[in-house]
């Protein structure tokens, strides 16, 4: 019985060797096809991805030649008056202020600074009478061309504190500042 013991054994072996080799055989034809798909998705890919990198160089170049815009905000319809106030005198607004202004500082309203008076004049604003008669709506279209760090910015009683700097109203327009915060009433 031993004999026939070994002799099971090794058809077993052997039935389970061929099997095994066409088992393996099927699987390797398997992987080769995969291998294969593998191969030509990757190579896909890199033609796509260098047809996408020229695809952005081009729209560099396209991109360097294009003339820049300027972000300046478009000009303001200007509002020109050049009169001069009814009564400037210097001396009487030094004595009320305590320092020295000239006739059509704009700097002497309350909030309204070096930046704020540039944007004005440039927008035609260039004495106290012209912006005593500008609207609040039209000094806010002004700020809000400007820009975010204007838009903060309160002029509600600008025209009035320049009508009384026109006017030579020093002690009043004072009064009415020192009442103000930053040009806004409390």
């Amino acid at each position: 019985m031993e004999m026939n013991s070994l002799l099971i054994t090794a058809i077993v072996g052997i039935i389970c060797g061929i099997i095994g080799y066409f088992i393996g055989k099927g699987n390797n034809n398997t992987l080769q096809k995969d291998d294969h798909n593998y191969k030509s998705d990757l190579e896909a890919c890199k033609q796509r991805n260098s047809q996408l990198q020229n695809d952005i160089d081009s729209l560099r170049i396209k991109l360097s030649k294009t003339p820049k815009k300027k972000s300046t905000p478009e000009p303001i319809k200007p509002i020109v008056s050049t009169s001069v106030s009814k009564s400037f005198n210097a001396d009487d607004v030094k004595a009320v202020f305590g320092k020295k202004i000239k006739e059509n500082d704009l700097k002497i309203i309350e909030g309204v600074g070096p930046k704020i008076e540039e944007l004005f004049k440039t927008s035609g604003i260039l004495t106290w009478k012209s912006l005593s008669e500008t609207s609040v709506d039209r000094c806010n279209e002004i700020l809000d061309k400007a820009g975010d760090r204007f838009r903060i910015h309160d002029p509600g009683t600008w025209p009035r504190q320049s009508k009384l700097a026109y006017e030579g109203k020093w002690k009043e327009l004072k009064k009415w500042q020192d009442s103000l915060d930053k040009g806004k009433e409390k």
